[in-house]
């Protein structure tokens, strides 16, 4: 998801770097993580709600709540630079750009 959000985006602002990025993303990265890609399946998506509850005006994203659900369930650790968001969760953080790592 955020990586086609991030082609759509450039694809809207040059053309050129648009079609380069949807060929990357579509001829390389898909194919390549085709068998690595978990679904969004009941599960996660009921984990999903349960991170926006009990406070619905909760500002974590969208994304990082799917993203933070489909660890919970499938007992994995998200690898990301935004340790804050993710915080609240539960879910296992690592931030490789830490100097302690």
């Amino acid at each position: 998801m955020e990586l086609e959000l991030g082609v759509l985006s450039i694809e809207r602002k040059d053309a050129t770097q648009g079609a380069i990025l949807r060929a990357w993303l579509d001829q390389h990265v898909l194919p390549e993580f085709s068998r690595r890609t978990l679904p969004v399946d009941t599960a996660v998506a009921q984990r999903c709600a349960r991170l926006h509850i009990p406070d619905k005006r909760d500002k974590r994203g969208e994304r990082d709540a799917l993203i933070a659900a489909t660890a919970l369930v499938h007992g994995m650790t998200v690898v990301t630079r935004n340790v804050a968001d993710f915080q609240p969760t539960g879910v296992a953080i690592f931030n490789p750009w830490e100097s302690s790592h």
